[in-house]
């Protein structure tokens, strides 16, 4: 059994590195490019970056924490509570980091501002 589940493991993790095989070689041919039109640059980072949430999303990693969300203790790290007239409380209403969860398992909780009732100050 030991073996069947190092086996499983080797497999996918072989899988995602294969899939960020193409980010790599997107980074360093982006790297490699000198000089260059600064919105010529950030249109590939830009598309460098789609192809690793892609993989990401592919191998069931999931971004939480999105302004408007209610704030959850379970996926969020409140930083700071603030008066907002346009979220109700408990609104995410800013997000500092990105959480990540892998298979609904919280890999790192977001660290997000939060709106609070009008009139109540934060403890």
């Amino acid at each position: 059994m030991p073996r069947d589940l190092d086996e499983a493991r080797r497999v996918a993790n072989e899988k995602l590195l294969a899939g960020l095989l193409p980010v790599l070689d997107n980074l360093e041919r982006g790297l490699a490019v000198e000089g260059g039109d600064p919105a010529t640059l950030r249109g590939g980072v830009e598309l460098t970056l789609r192809e690793l949430i892609r993989v990401a999303d592919a191998s069931g990693l999931k971004a939480v924490g999105s302004i408007g969300e209610a704030f959850d203790p379970e996926r969020h790290q409140a930083m700071a509570m603030v008066d907002s007239a346009q979220h109700g409380a408990g609104k995410i209403v800013a997000v500092m980091k990105k959480g990540y969860v892998l298979k609904e398992r919280l890999l790192r909780p977001a660290l997000v501002s939060v709106s609070k009732a009008t009139g109540r100050s934060c403890a």
